[in-house]
Parts: C-alpha cells; sequence; structure tokens
C-alpha cells in the first residue's frame, strides 16, 4: 500500500509498467514513461539544489509535463504548487511570492506574460521552460529547459520524507481577500486517493476524463484516483461543453467529474454514443447538482452512476450519496467518506439533533496542515472539538467547515449554505441553492445563481441572475409566477437579471463574490 504520494504512480508502473497513464490528444504515455519522466525530474531538482520542502511550482495547461513536475517535485521531497493555467499574472504572482516557490515550471509564452511579476518573486531561483523560445527574465534567475533536465544522468539521492510532511499547497478562493494556500499532507493526498477510488470501485481499465483544473483538488484527484489502482488519465483543456461529451465518446471515458456550472450546460446536450455505453460513473462536487439538472443527466445516461459528492480543499473530500440512494433523497449530499468522520454542531462544539442546523465538521487523516504562512487564518478553521479531544496529550484538530447542514434521523446530510453565502432577508436565513432549485425545476433557465443584495428595510434582498434556456425567452414574469407557487414569500426573488452566461471562477464554479459585488447598489435609491 502506497504511503506517498509519489508512491502512487511507481507502484502502479511496477505493476504494469506497459498499461496506459496519461493521454493528450495524439500523445500517449505507459506507466514506465511516466515513471521514468518524473523520477528524471525529482533528481534534477536535488540537483540543482533544492532543499527538503522547497516549494516547486506548475503554471502549464493541462499536458504531461505538469503532471511529472507535481509527482516529480513530490518524489524529490519537495512540494508542489499548482497554478490554475487561467489565472492572470498579478493573481500568479501573488501565489508565487505567498508560497516562498523556488522553481518555477511554465511555457516560454507564458513566461513573457509573467515577466514583471518575476522581478518581485524574491525566493524564486530558477525558470524551467517547455519551450525552446527565448524569454527576456530578470538577472539572478537561473533559466533551464524542460528537455535538458529529462536528459538521462546520474540519479540523486531525494530527500527523505514521511507520510506527515507536506507534499503540497493548493490556493483556495474565499469570499473576501487574495487566494489562501491549504497545505496538504503525504497522508491527506494518499488517504483521500485512497478513499475515493475504493467507493467509486475503480480498476485499472478505467479511463477518467479529466476536465476540471489540478489546481483544484477535485480535478487533482482525478490524477491521483486513476493512479492508486492503475488506470489512465485522458487531459483535456475544453473550449465548450460540447467538446466533453464528443471526447466521452471518442476516448470511451468511463469515469467524469464535473461541478453543477458544467453539468447544467451538458445536461442539455445529446450523448453521442458510445458515451452511455461507457460511461460508467459521474461525480459532482463544488456545490449542489440541482435535481433537474441530475434527472436530464440520468435520462441521458441511464446505465451511469451517479455519485454525488462534498468536499472542502481543507480536507479534500468529506461526504457521497450512494448512487443506490439518489432516487430516495437527490437532493442529499450522503454521508462520510471512507477514514473520515463528519459531525454537525452548534457552535459550542455540541452535536445537533436530527434535522438541526449546525456547522459541519470534518476529522479524521483528511485534515489538512492549515493554511501557508497564515496563523490566524488556520486558527479561526482549525480547532479541536471538545468530546474527542478530553483526555487526549494532544489536541486532535477538525476543520469547521463554515457550512450549515443538517443530518437526518437516517444519518444522511444536507446542504443548507455557506456562512458566507447565507442571505438574509426579512428575519430570515435562507440558502441560495433552495432558491436555485426552484429556479431550475421551471426549465426556463440555463443557469442561475442566487445572492443576496443589501436592502434598506429587508437587510439583504433575493437577486437572481440567471440564463435562459435553449429556445426559452428571458420571461421574468413566468419565472415569478412559478417561484410565488413554490416557494414562502420572504424567499422569492425581489429582482431576476437575465445574462447571456453567468461568471465562473478558476474552479468552473459560478462566482458568486463577483455577482454580489456587481449587484450591490441595485437597491441603494430606496426601494420597498
Amino acid at each position: 500500500m502506497s504511503e506517498l504520494l509519489f508512491e502512487l504512480p511507481l507502484r502502479s508502473a511496477e505493476r504494469s509498467p506497459n498499461a496506459p497513464a496519461l493521454a493528450l490528444k495524439e500523445q500517449r504515455l505507459d506507466y514506465a514513461s511516466v515513471a521514468g519522466s518524473l523520477e528524471r525530474f525529482a533528481a534534477a531538482l536535488v540537483g540543482i539544489g533544492l532543499g527538503k520542502l522547497e516549494r516547486v511550482a506548475v503554471y502549464l495547461p493541462k499536458q504531461p509535463e505538469t503532471v511529472i513536475t507535481m509527482f516529480g517535485a513530490a518524489r524529490a521531497g519537495c512540494a508542489f504548487v499548482p497554478v490554475n493555467p487561467l489565472l492572470k499574472a498579478p493573481q500568479v504572482g501573488h501565489i508565487l511570492r505567498d508560497s516562498n516557490v523556488r522553481v518555477l515550471i511554465t511555457s516560454p509564452e507564458r513566461a513573457v506574460t509573467l515577466e514583471t511579476e518575476l522581478q518581485t518573486c524574491p525566493d524564486l531561483r530558477h525558470l524551467v521552460l517547455t519551450g525552446s523560445a527565448p524569454v527576456q527574465v530578470p538577472a539572478g534567475l537561473d533559466v533551464l529547459r524542460w528537455e535538458d533536465l529529462q536528459k538521462a544522468g546520474a540519479p540523486a539521492r531525494s530527500h527523505r520524507v514521511i507520510d506527515a510532511d507536506m507534499v503540497s499547497i493548493f490556493y483556495t478562493s474565499g469570499s473576501t481577500g487574495k487566494p489562501k494556500g491549504v497545505v496538504l499532507s503525504h497522508k491527506n493526498m494518499v488517504t483521500g486517493a485512497t478513499s475515493v477510488s475504493r467507493y467509486l470501485e475503480n480498476v485499472p481499465n478505467d479511463r477518467l476524463l479529466a476536465v476540471l483544473p489540478f489546481s483544484f483538488d477535485y480535478g487533482f484527484s482525478q490524477l491521483s484516483t486513476a493512479f492508486n489502482v492503475g488506470a489512465s488519465v485522458v487531459l483535456m483543456d475544453y473550449l465548450f461543453p460540447k467538446d466533453v461529451v464528443a471526447m466521452v465518446a471518442q476516448e470511451k471515458i468511463t469515469g467524469l467529474a464535473g461541478v453543477p456550472p458544467l453539468w447544467v450546460q451538458l445536461a442539455d446536450l445529446r450523448w453521442p454514443e458510445p458515451a452511455p455505453q461507457s460511461l460508467r460513473y459521474f461525480t459532482n462536487s463544488g456545490g449542489a447538482m440541482p435535481v433537474a439538472t441530475l434527472t436530464k443527466l440520468r435520462a441521458s445516461l441511464p446505465r451511469t452512476r451517479p455519485f454525488l459528492m462534498y468536499g472542502l480543499t481543507e480536507a479534500f473530500r468529506s461526504t457521497f450519496l450512494p448512487p443506490e440512494e439518489v432516487d430516495r433523497r437527490p437532493e442529499s449530499m450522503g454521508k462520510a467518506i471512507p477514514n473520515a468522520e463528519i459531525l454537525v454542531v452548534r457552535p459550542d462544539g455540541s452535536p445537533c439533533v436530527p434535522n438541526e442546523p449546525g456547522e459541519l465538521v470534518h476529522r479524521g487523516s483528511l485534515v489538512s496542515l492549515g493554511y501557508w504562512n497564515d496563523p490566524a487564518k488556520t486558527a479561526e478553521r482549525f480547532k479541536p472539538l471538545p468530546q474527542h479531544s478530553a483526555g487526549l496529550v494532544m489536541t486532535e484538530m477538525a476543520v469547521w467547515s463554515g457550512d450549515t447542514v443538517r443530518l437526518d434521523e437516517e444519518g444522511f446530510l444536507y446542504f443548507i449554505g455557506r456562512r458566507d453565502e447565507m442571505i438574509k432577508t426579512s428575519g430570515y436565513r435562507v440558502s441560495p441553492t433552495e432558491v436555485e432549485e426552484v429556479v431550475f425545476a421551471t426549465g426556463l433557465v440555463a443557469d442561475a445563481a442566487a445572492v443576496g443584495v443589501p436592502h434598506p428595510t429587508l437587510g439583504q434582498a433575493i437577486a437572481i441572475v440567471a440564463a435562459p434556456a435553449p429556445g426559452k425567452n428571458s420571461d421574468t414574469n413566468a419565472l415569478l409566477d412559478a417561484c410565488r407557487k413554490q416557494l414562502p414569500a420572504f424567499m422569492v426573488p425581489h429582482h431576476i437579471e437575465w445574462r447571456e452566461s453567468l461568471p465562473r471562477n478558476p474552479n468552473g464554479k459560478y462566482d458568486r463574490p463577483r455577482l454580489a459585488a456587481e449587484m450591490k447598489t441595485l437597491f441603494a435609491a430606496g426601494a420597498t
């Protein structure tokens, strides 16, 4: 059994060296090739003097070099920092500075856009480029070529690490402030890969389509779960949702992971053969999937098993709903994944009774090491649970998620809302998800997000930003009428704004903070 992250692909290579590991368009790498490349990259990092646990950032699209960088850095005894390729220079610069990156792997084209930012990264020593084009870089920065680092040479001894050591920093955006780095250990990531691949029943013959960014823990999980069992991963940066369903059919994909905004788009598409035959399961995380969307997907993919999941970067993955429970409770986020315990607690840490809203708290070996360089934010989110720490010499830390959930009498969890996204209107606390479920069920919208907007008398008013469904008009009155029939008066939206599309953050989720900021003065003139 693997204990360190880099052992996942290496042990699969020992078992089945010729088995397919990675695919990108016409490029195909077996496990022996991946293992050799990451070993050479690890040796190169140690050879240029990189110290134990020093940070290695990668700013590239999904391609084999991206994967090899991450697992190779782990093999060297360093920590990798995946940077979302959709980010712009100032955002990339913040991550490089905040995580004290020593080595950056990127392309010449991307390096040009970072020229100014690289001058403000005092810890950066080496720039590794995947191409041969010349690049102007700040003085004192050592420029290396990926191809040179892949040349065979004497292997260097990697730094010794154990499963409790840091292996990566994943940057996650909150509702306010700059992204914060979540520090993950080898144990966190290997436990997560083992747990998820267990309940998904992954096997070597699986072919997973990676469409989510690797800088998103849910996206990276497609690699770690596949490598854990020796399955293969098809890499894809898609432009249009129709490209995803086409790739599922073309590559005979068996597993597909997505976030709600992507599933909303995919649900309205025709899935070409042989997609319905090959796709064994699909998973959802990063927010609740609307029931109307789930219903459409299941109609198009009758043989495909849906896994509805919940997770947070601070603890990787927390819950899943088994497919056999979907018909009975499609709105549930399920129960704890293997090797995790999920509790619903009051502010004092005491357990909630069934159906009492409370904060979701995650304990176990998936709990991360905190936020990089931020002890204050770490202390806010990572706290002990009194009933689990009594009598212990060393206090066990749990993740207090900030998400409000409820637990029913049978132990199934239901998401209510993020603490920082809950809408407080007319003295009530309203979950955006609950309003969105009703809006999606009308069939009038393709996309929709509910946000709270400051209101002079209500505290906050509920606003819906929506894109019309294909073939439908932007019919505000029809949408409001449907909401009035399904929702109590205090939950009926006060404003509906139609757009061609909704903004998304780099991980593909709806950008609620941006929508709220854009609409904050909507009722400033004194609405009733």
